[in-house]
């Protein structure tokens, strides 16, 4: 960690980009420019403090208030059309120490958990906004947990099936498999298929996060969107 925000940029070939903290698994924002994703970036800094905060980190949070930019990548069409990062940085590529690692998966850990706690407090029925084609909360519970070894724990090896994955017991065990694969893999220096293990952790906290911050913000038990 660094007393520094270092934030890699995919720049999509026309319309998006995303600004993703390195150091911060999950905090990843898309804008339409560089300067407007670096904007949305900052307005959810606040909002990320809750997972540091629940890794025990939140004072290291607190002192990365200057934003650097370490790499900019270029991005797919794909970081276009769903603006999420697709193309692994450079510096993604480099296979971390386990002291490194395990603060990124202790954040990890720590937004499952933010997730679970607001899909436990947010209402049943989500205010309707474009986006997801109107989900209720459990549909997005269910596609979160789902999507989890549909597309990235797999790419390690950890198959979980979606009937064990929906259950409490299962999504616990799930979860610890996943943490002991990533170690497993970055230990030996293997990438998972084409992405870098720093990757897969960005990616999987994004989602994670993304979902999260659409449950709070769709919940009709707020007064307004955080």
């Amino acid at each position: 960690m660094t007393d520094t925000l270092r934030v890699i940029l995919e720049i999509g070939k026309k319309r998006r980009v995303v600004a993703g903290a390195m150091d911060w698994p999950g905090l990843d924002r898309w804008g339409t420019t560089e300067d407007d994703a670096l904007d949305r970036l900052s307005a959810y800094v606040p909002r990320y403090a809750g997972v540091a905060e629940r890794a025990v980190m939140g004072s290291a949070f607190a002192r990365a208030l200057e934003v650097e930019v370490v790499e900019r990548v270029p991005g797919s069409s794909s970081t276009d059309f769903w603006g999420i990062a697709h193309v692994p940085s450079h510096i993604e590529g480099e296979v971390l120490s386990s002291a490194d690692l395990e603060p990124r998966l202790d954040l990890l850990s720590a937004g499952w958990r933010f997730f679970d706690d607001v899909a436990a407090r947010v209402s049943q029925e989500l205010r309707p906004t474009p986006r997801g084609g109107g989900r209720s909360r459990d549909q997005i519970v269910r596609h979160v947990y789902a999507t989890e070894p549909a597309q990235f724990s797999r790419k390690i090896e950890v198959r979980t099936p979606l009937d064990v994955v929906l259950t409490p017991d299962g999504l616990a065990t799930h979860r610890r498999e996943f943490l002991d694969a990533i170690r497993a893999y970055n230990a030996e220096g293997k990438p998972a298929r084409t992405w870098p293990i720093q990757f897969l952790v960005r990616r999987t906290a994004q989602h994670v996060m993304d979902h999260a911050w659409e449950l709070e913000d769709r919940d009709l038990g707020a007064s307004s969107a955080p």
